[in-house]
C-alpha cells in the first residue's frame, strides 16, 4: 500500500496531495514557484516533518528550473534566496532547515553552469526522498520489537487470568496527529510501525486522537487506516487519559518535528499531555522519528522554536464558528515532551533508550 503525498508532474513541477481538504476530497496541486511552495508548507497542504523537508527540496528544484540557464554564479544566488524563503515557511520542524541546508551545500559543491547545478539539486532532492523512504522502512522494522513486547505481555496476562493462546492478543496503540504515508516519504514513522505490524500478521487496533484544532488525527490518520483496512477508533483528545485508565492502551506511539540533544521532543500540541497520562497509568510512551528530525545543536526543548498559528484555527472548526467571534485564542502548533517521560526513541538506527 502506498499513499505518497508528493511527486513530480510530467512537466517536473512539484505535485502535492492537498491535505487541507482530506478526507472529503483528494485534490492534487502542481507548484513551480517559491511563493507557491511556501504557501503550501505554511498552510499545511503538505505537513509532517519528513514530508515538509522532501517537499521543500523538490519545490526548490521546481521553482528554479525555469531560470537554470547561463552561468553558474547568478543561478547560485537565486538558489540561496529561494532556499532561504522556503526554509522560513515554518520554524519548528527541523527537517525543513536541514533539507534546505543540504540543497544549498549540494549547489555550492556542483561544478559547471546553471543547468549542471540544477541537475545536482534534482539528484539531491531525490536522495532526500529516497533516504526518508528507506529510513521509514527501517524504523517500522525496529518498531516491531515494541509491538511484539506488548503482544507477549498481553498474552502472559491473559494466561494468568485463565485465558488460552490467542486471548487478548490485539495490541492497542494510541497515536496523536498523523505520522504515516501522508507525513513522510515512505510508510511513515509511528504509524509506519502499525502498517508494518499488520503486514506481518499482527492484530493491531489504533486509538486515533482527533488532534485539535485541525483534526489531523480524525481527518488524516483515520483516512489512512481506513484505506489500509486497519481497525481503529477515533476519540476526542480529552478521552485519551480515560482510555488508558481503563487498560485499553498498550503503547503510545507519536512522531516528532524536532528532538533536542537531551531527548526532549516537540510534537503536535497535546502530545505532552499524553506523555503525562501515560506515565501516570504505566503505559509506555515512545517517540518515533528519523535521525533527520534530531537537532543535536539544540540543547533542550527550551531552545526549540514553537510555531504560533492563527487564532481562527481554534475558534473555527472546519470553517464553522465554534467560539464567540471576539474571544481570543492561544494556538501553539507544538508542545515539548520532556525526555524524562519518554521510554525510548525509535529511529532508523534502532531504539534509543535513556540515558539519551
Amino acid at each position: 500500500m502506498s499513499l505518497h503525498p508528493l511527486g513530480w508532474t510530467p512537466e517536473r513541477r512539484l505535485a502535492i496531495l492537498d491535505q487541507t481538504v482530506l478526507p472529503l476530497e483528494e485534490r492534487w496541486i502542481a507548484l513551480d514557484t517559491v511563493e507557491g511552495v511556501v504557501e503550501a508548507i505554511a498552510a499545511l497542504r503538505v505537513r509532517g516533518a519528513p514530508a515538509i523537508g522532501i517537499a521543500a527540496a523538490m519545490g526548490l528544484v521546481a521553482a528554479t528550473r525555469g531560470r537554470a540557464t547561463g552561468p553558474r554564479a547568478p543561478f547560485l544566488e537565486l538558489v540561496r534566496e529561494s532556499a532561504a524563503a522556503i526554509g522560513a515557511a515554518r520554524p519548528t520542524a527541523v527537517n525543513l532547515s536541514w533539507a534546505m541546508r543540504r540543497m544549498r551545500e549540494r549547489a555550492e559543491a556542483a561544478g559547471g553552469d546553471a543547468a549542471a547545478v540544477l541537475a545536482a539539486l534534482e539528484a539531491e532532492a531525490q536522495a532526500i526522498w529516497d533516504e526518508d523512504e528507506a529510513a521509514c522502512r527501517r524504523i517500522a522494522e525496529h518498531g516491531q520489537e515494541l509491538v511484539a513486547s506488548c503482544a507477549e505481555a498481553k498474552l502472559r496476562r491473559a494466561r494468568r487470568a485463565g485465558g488460552g493462546v490467542g486471548a487478548g492478543d490485539v495490541v492497542n496503540v494510541l497515536t496523536h496527529c498523523n505520522t504515516g504515508f501522508l507525513a513522510t516519504g515512505g510508510v511513515g514513522t509511528a504509524l509506519g510501525v502499525v502498517h508494518h505490524a499488520v503486514e506481518r500478521g499482527r492484530r493491531v487496533h489504533v486509538w486515533v486522537d482527533e488532534t485539535r484544532p485541525l483534526l489531523q488525527g480524525s481527518r488524516l490518520t483515520a483516512w489512512e487506516l481506513a484505506k489500509a483496512g486497519i481497525p481503529h477508533t477515533v476519540i476526542a483528545d480529552g478521552v485519551a487519559a480515560s482510555v488508558m485508565a481503563a487498560g485499553k492502551v498498550d503503547v503510545v506511539l507519536v512522531g516528532a518535528d524536532r528532538v533536542a540533544a537531551n531527548g526532549d521532543a516537540a510534537n503536535k500540541s497535546g502530545t505532552y499531555a499524553l506523555a503525562v497520562a501515560a506515565r501516570h497509568h504505566g503505559v509506555p510512551f515512545y517517540v518515533v522519528a528519523p535521525t533527520s528530525s534530531f537537532d543535536l545543536a539544540c540543547p533542550s526543548g527550551d531552545a526549540i522554536p514553537i510555531e504560533q498559528r492563527a487564532a481562527v484555527e481554534v475558534t473555527k472548526v472546519l470553517g464553522r464558528q465554534a467560539a464567540p467571534e471576539r474571544s481570543p485564542a492561544y494556538n501553539p502548533a507544538f508542545d515539548v515532551t520532556p525526555a524524562a517521560l519518554i521510554a525510548g526513541w525509535v529511529t532508523e538506527k534502532g531504539i534509543l533508550t535513556p540515558p539519551f
